[in-house]
Order: structure tokens, then C-alpha cells, then sequence
């Protein structure tokens, strides 16, 4: 693999004593309770959680920093990354670039192959994964906004080979489209997961606009949806919801930005809400989560969505959501040796809140919640590295990978 090395601004190295003493990115239990602070904007509407502890756990008390390494910089709106197997990292930058990080920093040339993207606002190529057999197979799937006739455009997922030195993908093949096409440039959604079965499982948006967002309770459209499909053809392999598109899992969902799936083989998703009620799901094959009948976040504008529903008969309850929104992203569950006290515990990147929110979860239900890493930027993604780091990647024009471990 060629590569060449970038440059790393003045600073950007940062040392844990630096963080200490006076940039503010740690976080400890007292600094983070501010993030409990503001009040929920469905208050005003009277909206209350359907059960004690689906929004604002209890902060868990928690003392421990974070060291933060910046492995590489001058990465522009970075949205997908996954480790390979020789520790190097894929990262996918936004407006259709991907690219081989090494672990000491370096960054390759954009790989060549790639199929054309709609780059416009929120759109662009998105999410990055590999086969557990990629060492052998070099196969890689990605997820972006295809450009279709007339301004429109569509979620596609393709997949194909990464030549032995990493500049290239070949066998390139578009496996999956979302219907129907539509003339928006936000709400892709777009995280792809994988179970153990050959399938991928891919969560998406619904477009965004109050037209389009209505076809996320339609069973003939793939807007707002979760579906699930063979990983080397893209055949439906759905939950087989009578009248439904054979590839549907489940539905009624706003704008996935996370997933992961925990050490039981459960699905979770992350989705946006509207204005606050930014919610976390366990997914069930063949269940509804509401969008757009009902949720606990409100219009942008102030007013009440769908006259206030927070809850309806057939209609799943999110696990957890937020009031005000972090605007959460990308998501994992720790798995690991670095972070003793987190074997399990879910870890969720903040857009808005430019930090990284932990999550303890027992039953199926969160049972605290705390921040870390204040102000580090507008955090797209997490991992955990196969040596139990944390590694994110910063949603900027000038986005950076970065390397977290505990501090000492």
C-alpha cells in the first residue's frame, strides 16, 4: 500500500497533561452534570417517559480522563471507519473519498473505484464495514447517497474487493437501493450492521421533508426502515411483515445514525429525532418504533408533531431518548481491556454535544448515563481497537481520527 504522511498542525498531539490542566476535554461526574441542565423541550407540551428511566438515567459517578491522541487530521466530513485486520483503519470521508489510515498517522491516497456519490449536504458516501474474513476475502461494503434522474437521489449499499495493496476496489457492485427515490439531500441514515447469519442489516432515514417522512409507516417503501439482506447478492431477507417489502426488518423509524450489536446478539439502533427526543431501540423483527405517528421530540419550528403522541397501541417505546438531543451518532459496546469498569456498556459519539455518552444497560433497560471527552468535536463515529482503545473520527471540514485511552 502506498501512503503518504501528513503533517499533523501544531498542537493537535495532545499530551493528557494538556487536557488536565486546561482545554476542557475531560470529563469527571461533576462536570457532567450539566448535561442534565437544560429543560426538556416536550415539557411544555406535558410529555413524560412511559416508564422510570427512559430519559435521564442517573449520572453514573466516575472519575476517570481521557488521554486524546490525534492519529491523523485534514480528513474532510469523515463518516465510516472500521479496523482491518493488520490494524490499519478505512475511514470514508463524505464527499466520496476513501482512505487507508495506518496506525502511526499515515493517509493514503483516496482508493480508487468508488461508484459516484450526491455529495450535497448531508449526503456522500456514508458507512464502511469488512468481512470477518477479510484477511482472505478483502471484501468491503460500503453505504452512500446515489445520484438518480431529475435531483433525486437514494441510500444504495455496495460491495466489492480491495486489492492487496489498498488502492483499489474492484468487482465493484451495487447490491441495494432504497425506494422510493426522492429529491432531498438530508436523512440518508445509512449504519451498516452484520449478524451471524450472512446478512447485513442496515438502518435508514426517511428523507427528512413531511412528504417523504410519511412513507416511514408505508410497507412498500424502504424510507425509515430497517432492513436486512444476504451480503453478497443484497436479496431480501426481511421479518416477513404481511403486505411489507421482503427486505423489511422493521419501521417507523426518523434518521439511523448508530448500531450496534451487543455481546447477546441484540440489535440496536440510534435514531435522530426532530427537535430533542433523539431515541435509542432494541430492535425487533416486524415491529413499528412510530416515526412519524409518535415521538417525544417536537418540530424545529416549536410546535407539537402529530399532536403531541408519545405513545400508541402497536407501537414500540425507544429504550432510552434524549431531551434536548445530543443529535447521537455512530455506536458501540465496549468489549475490552483498557476500560475495566465498561465491559458491555454502550458508548454513543455526540454531534451536537461533541463528546462521547456511555450508557450502563441491565435487562434491556438504561440504568445510567454519563459524558466524556467534553468539546472534542462533532463526534461521527466510534470503535473499539482490537488493543481496547477508543477510536473516533470528527465530523469537520478538517475531521480527525482519534486515539482515547484512560489516562495513566
Amino acid at each position: 500500500m502506498t501512503t503518504k504522511a501528513r503533517p499533523k498542525a501544531p498542537g493537535l498531539m495532545i499530551s493528557t497533561l494538556a487536557l488536565a490542566a486546561g482545554t476542557g476535554l475531560l470529563a469527571c461526574a461533576a462536570f457532567a452534570q450539566d448535561f442534565n441542565d437544560a429543560p426538556p423541550h416536550g415539557a411544555r407540551f406535558g410529555q413524560t417517559p412511559a416508564f422510570e428511566g427512559q430519559t435521564r438515567a442517573p449520572v453514573i459517578e466516575d472519575d476517570l480522563t481521557l488521554a486524546q491522541e490525534v492519529i491523523a487530521d485534514g480528513l474532510e466530513h469523515p463518516w465510516g471507519l472500521v479496523e482491518m485486520p493488520d490494524g490499519n483503519w478505512l475511514v470514508t470521508e463524505r464527499p466520496g473519498r476513501m482512505r487507508v489510515i495506518t496506525p502511526d498517522g499515515e493517509v493514503s491516497d483516496p482508493i480508487e473505484g468508488l461508484p459516484e456519490v450526491d455529495a450535497r449536504d448531508q449526503g456522500g458516501l456514508h458507512d464502511v464495514a469488512i468481512a470477518s474474513d477479510f484477511a482472505e476475502t478483502r471484501r468491503v461494503w460500503w453505504t452512500y447517497a446515489e445520484p438518480m434522474e431529475d435531483g433525486k437521489n437514494t441510500t444504495a449499499i455496495a460491495t466489492g474487493i480491495l486489492n492487496e495493496d489498498a488502492t483499489a476496489l474492484e468487482d465493484v457492485q451495487r447490491i441495494w437501493q432504497q425506494v422510493p427515490a426522492w429529491d432531498s439531500t438530508k436523512h440518508f441514515g445509512a449504519r451498516i450492521l452484520f449478524d451471524d447469519e450472512g446478512h447485513l442489516i442496515v438502518g435508514l432515514g426517511e428523507r427528512s421533508d413531511p412528504e417523504p417522512r410519511e412513507y416511514a409507516q408505508d410497507p412498500q417503501s424502504t424510507l425509515g426502515k430497517v432492513i436486512r439482506i444476504n451480503r453478497e447478492d443484497g436479496s431480501p431477507a426481511g421479518a416477513g411483515i404481511d403486505g411489507a417489502l421482503p427486505e423489511i426488518w422493521s419501521m417507523g423509524h426518523r434518521n439511523i445514525q448508530g448500531g450496534a450489536i451487543d455481546s447477546q446478539g441484540n440489535i440496536w439502533f440510534n435514531e435522530h429525532g426532530p427537535r430533542g427526543g433523539d431515541e435509542l431501540n432494541l430492535i425487533q423483527p416486524g415491529a413499528n418504533y412510530g416515526w412519524p405517528v409518535i415521538t417525544y421530540g417536537v418540530e424545529y419550528a416549536g410546535s407539537q408533531v402529530n399532536e403531541g403522541l408519545t405513545a400508541q397501541d402497536g407501537m414500540e417505546q425507544p429504550v432510552y431518548y434524549w431531551d434536548p438531543s445530543p443529535a447521537i451518532s455512530g455506536m458501540a459496546f465496549y468489549e475490552g481491556e483498557m476500560f475495566a469498569d465498561w465491559q458491555g456498556d454502550a458508548l454513543i459519539g455526540g454531534l451536537q454535544s461533541q463528546d462521547i455518552i456511555r450508557l450502563t444497560i441491565e435487562d434491556g433497560r438504561v440504568t445510567g448515563e454519563q459524558r466524556y471527552a467534553k468539546g472534542i468535536g462533532r463526534v461521527r463515529e466510534i470503535e473499539v481497537a482490537s488493543d481496547g482503545a477508543l477510536m473516533v473520527i470528527t465530523d469537520h471540514e478538517n475531521g480527525a481520527l482519534i486515539r482515547l485511552t484512560p489516562e495513566g
